[in-house]
């Protein structure tokens, strides 16, 4: 069984959604979780985990949304996670390509978010998007402050330096469809290299399908295709990779085992 560790369920309409979900379990996909990005959308997503057993989800402010409302507390977030379906804090972090939200409000934003994650004893998905020091640093401030939180960083393609720097401080990547297209090279030779036991696939649908459907609207099934081509550059057979990535999603978010 495979888990589609991050998508966007609520981009999906109502109507087209259990055709979605059907063609996941064909693929394999046993799970997947969708994802918070406003708090007025993060308090919506129960209701969809909800109507199905497979589902479970996150609850979070993305960086491009930090300047958008008031920046909530971490106590906020904390509360939100009381729902038994909610089993992570995000997706919050750094985008410097974008810069959707001013720089220090996204450091404020993701900092909080932090502080969530280890007040409710949970982990916390990590956008990432050329600001790979800032990551880093808060990252490493934020512990020697505060100690120790579970975190990933979702969709990786950043550097070998983050990836690095996030295995030491005990997190886990993430890798998307990004590890399949044809000039990802250098992304394949950080997912050979990195432990094993730290790896989870995931399609951030309805962005980013991989190959072969590059430039089609992303859908959860598709993470089949992500999944074997870290079996390939790893040396894994498939069904493998699937037990491999699926023990390393349970140890993460433990509210699922």
């Amino acid at each position: 069984m495979l888990i589609d560790s991050h998508c966007h369920l609520d981009y999906f309409t109502p109507q087209e959604l259990p055709a979605v979900l059907a063609r996941a379990k064909a693929a394999g996909v046993g799970e997947l979780v969708t994802i918070g990005t406003t708090m007025a959308q993060s308090r919506t997503l129960p209701a969809i985990t909800d109507t199905n057993p497979d589902i479970w989800c996150t609850v979070g402010v993305h960086p491009h949304n930090a300047a958008g409302a008031p920046i909530p507390t971490p106590e906020d977030l904390a509360e939100l996670t009381n729902h038994p379906r909610v089993i992570g804090i995000g997706e919050s972090g750094l985008d410097y390509f974008y810069d959707k939200s001013p720089r220090d409000v996204q450091a404020e934003n993701f900092r909080i978010h932090i502080r969530a994650a280890r007040l409710a004893g949970l982990p916390l998905a990590i956008h990432a998007r050329d600001a790979d020091d800032d990551i880093a640093n808060i990252l490493q401030d934020e512990r020697d402050r505060g100690g120790d939180f579970s975190f990933l960083l979702h969709c990786f393609s950043s550097t070998r330096a983050l990836a690095e720097a996030a295995i030491a401080m005990g997190g886990y990547l993430s890798f998307s469809g990004i590890l399949t297209f044809p000039r990802s090279t250098e992304l394949r030779d950080i997912a050979r290299d990195m432990p094993l036991d730290r790896l989870l696939v995931e399609t951030d649908a309805p962005y980013l399908a991989p190959v072969p459907f590059r430039g089609k609207r992303n859908e959860p099934g598709w993470v089949a295709h992500t999944a074997r081509v870290l079996a390939e550059v790893r040396g894994l057979t498939p069904d493998t990779t699937a037990e491999l990535t699926t023990e390393n999603f349970r140890r993460l978010f433990r509210k699922t085992a």
